[in-house]
């Protein structure tokens, strides 16, 4: 991870429960709103409420944190939007198995008496 990203981790996670305007979220993620667009209709970031008109979505820290991901990726390693969608939802699950791995080694510990 590079400074730059891991500031802008902090950044993301120190603004916990903001939301960002379509205009706001381009501006922290440094890209144009089509891309965003783009990203929402690829189901790669979602609105915090449904709303047919892009000028009035508004996006919380999750969103923020998910187009900095799907950025690195697409630079990194050029991938097209289908394949950011993939990844995401792959990088997704295997987050949620470490957490699952987690929990079920600190309950085995427990139940060990360790």
């Amino acid at each position: 991870m590079s400074k730059q990203d891991h500031i802008l981790t902090v950044e993301v996670l120190d603004q916990d429960g903001s939301t960002f305007t379509l205009r706001e979220i381009c501006e922290r993620g440094e890209c144009h709103a089509e891309f965003v667009i783009k990203l929402v209709d690829y189901g790669i970031i979602a609105p915090v409420e449904e709303s047919p008109e892009a000028r009035h979505w508004e996006f919380d820290v999750v969103a923020l944190s998910r187009l900095r991901k799907a950025q690195r990726l697409q630079r990194d390693l050029k991938m097209n939007l289908p394949g950011l969608a993939m990844s995401l939802e792959l990088l997704d699950e295997v987050e949620e198995m470490r957490r699952e791995v987690g929990r079920l080694n600190h309950r085995i510990r427990q139940l060990m008496g360790e």
